[in-house]
C-alpha cells in the first residue's frame, strides 16, 4: 500500500480490521474505533497532537469543518470543546468515513456531519477550519483542496493547518497568500517540527 492509500484511496485494499484504542480528546482518554487503510490508523498522529493542543480553544458556537477527517480526531475534538458547534467532517476515504461516523455516535457528538466533500452543502461558510493537510498527495491536488474550502471562511472566520517545516510549510504559507484572492497566511506557531498556519480575510 503506497503512502497515497492513507489519503486518497476511496476504497482501501486491506482488510477492514476494526479494533478499539484509548486516545486523548478534549483533555479526556477516549476509547475510538481505528482500522487500516487510513492516515494514522494507530494513534494521533504527532502532526495532529501539535495542532489539537496548540491552536486556539474554538469558539462556542458556529460551523466548523475538519478537512481530511480520517478517523475523527479533530472533529471529535471541536464538538466536545464546542457542543454548540456544527462541525462537517470530510475525506475521500469511505473507511475513515465510517469511523469518524461510528466514533461520533459512540462519543454522542451529534453536532458532527460526517461526508465526502460533494455531500457538505454547497452553500456552508466556516467559521473554522481545522486540518493536518495531506501534503504528501503532491502540490496539485493540496492546492486544489486549499482552493476548494478556504474561500468559504466567514468573515471574522480561521483556518489553521499544521504542516510539517520540512514538508514545505513556508511555500504552502507563501502559495495561500498570493493565489487565493482576499486570504492571507501567517504562522501561527511553531512546535517539534511543525507549523501551524494560520489563514483569514485579508481586509
Amino acid at each position: 500500500m503506497t503512502s497515497h492509500d492513507h489519503y486518497f484511496s476511496a476504497e482501501p485494499a486491506s482488510a477492514d480490521e476494526r479494533r478499539t484504542i484509548n486516545v486523548p480528546l478534549a483533555g479526556v482518554t477516549r476509547a475510538v474505533q481505528v482500522a487500516p487503510g487510513i492516515f494514522s490508523p494507530d494513534r494521533i498522529d504527532q502532526g495532529t497532537s501539535v495542532l489539537l493542543q496548540n491552536a486556539p480553544q474554538p469558539p462556542a458556537e458556529g460551523t466548523f469543518l475538519d478537512l481530511g477527517c480520517g478517523w475523527g480526531p479533530i472533529a471529535l475534538s471541536l464538538a466536545l470543546h464546542s457542543p454548540n458547534a456544527t462541525v462537517y467532517a470530510v475525506d475521500v476515504n469511505e473507511r475513515a468515513l465510517d469511523l469518524a461516523r461510528v466514533n461520533a455516535e459512540s462519543l454522542v457528538l451529534k453536532g458532527v456531519h460526517v461526508s465526502a466533500a460533494q455531500e457538505v452543502p454547497a452553500d456552508a461558510r466556516f467559521d473554522l477550519i481545522w486540518s493536518n493537510p495531506p501534503i504528501r498527495v503532491g502540490k496539485a491536488i493540496l492546492h486544489d483542496l486549499m482552493r476548494t474550502w478556504l474561500p468559504r471562511l466567514t468573515d471574522g472566520g480561521a483556518a489553521y493547518l499544521v504542516v510539517q517545516k520540512n514538508l514545505g510549510s513556508d511555500s504552502l504559507q507563501k502559495w495561500i497568500t498570493e493565489n487565493l484572492d482576499g486570504l492571507a497566511a501567517e504562522r501561527f506557531t511553531s512546535v517539534r517540527g511543525f507549523r501551524i498556519l494560520k489563514v483569514t480575510r485579508d481586509y
